[in-house]
């Protein structure tokens, strides 16, 4: 298997002729190329096991290396010592001039989960990309058991859709869209207070604890 450094951000699509976003890699992310086509290369991301379209003009981006070694291990005692400095890269990410991108995942636009994802790799802690895949990995409490730093989600019945990061005293902070009133980054109520807070309410799935650093299984 041939591993390849991104050299700068690059963009992953989730259809090769289409500019949806799936997710963003950031300058120093690794990974595998599964498939080579004309247009551009289906690509697995290493540290959370991501796979999206590389456009062709973005492959002279990638950089063959000879080894990867996956980020070390982290338990929750590791990961509780390391959760003000996560807040902290949510609140400088708040303060620069950013707006709401789907699939974004690198300063300084970030969708909810890149945001989460982003935020806790700062510190060596990585997480899933999307939220469901994060609300499925994190350890699930009720709500009375919540503590700051832990996710909390939001959806339908089947599926979470959004996540944000617990505050305490029932509030929270997270990246969303004009849709719902905000377009960036915000906190909100889980008690609905506005417009924002009252949408995602009535949404509400539940609370996860992210216990450890993720490891996800390669393809080959």
């Amino acid at each position: 298997m041939v591993i390849y450094r991104s050299a700068q951000t690059v963009n992953l699509y989730e259809l090769i002729d289409r500019d949806r976003l799936a997710t963003q890699m950031a300058g120093g992310r690794y990974l595998q190329i599964l498939e080579m086509q004309a247009h551009g290369a289906w690509v697995q991301l290493l540290e959370d096991g991501y796979t999206g379209w590389v456009r062709q003009k973005d492959i002279a981006n990638l950089e063959p290396v000879s080894a990867y070694t996956p980020p070390p291990p982290l338990d929750r005692g590791q990961i509780e010592g390391l959760l003000p400095q996560i807040l902290n890269y949510i609140y400088h990410a708040q303060a620069q001039p950013h707006e709401y991108l789907w699939g974004g995942t690198v300063p300084p636009h970030f969708d909810c989960s890149g945001l989460m994802q982003a935020a806790f790799a700062s510190v060596g802690v990585w997480l899933p990309r999307d939220a469901y895949q994060q609300e499925a990995f994190s350890q699930p409490l009720s709500l009375d058991q919540a503590e700051m730093g832990d996710l909390i989600f939001f959806g339908s019945p089947a599926k979470a859709t959004h996540v944000g990061f617990y505050l305490g005293a029932g509030s929270y902070i997270h990246s969303s869209g004009k849709d719902h009133g905000h377009n960036g980054i915000q906190t909100s109520s889980l008690e609905g207070v506005d417009r924002v807070s009252q949408t995602y309410a009535q949404q509400w799935r539940g609370v996860g604890r992210v216990m450890a650093s993720y490891s996800p299984p390669l393809l080959k």
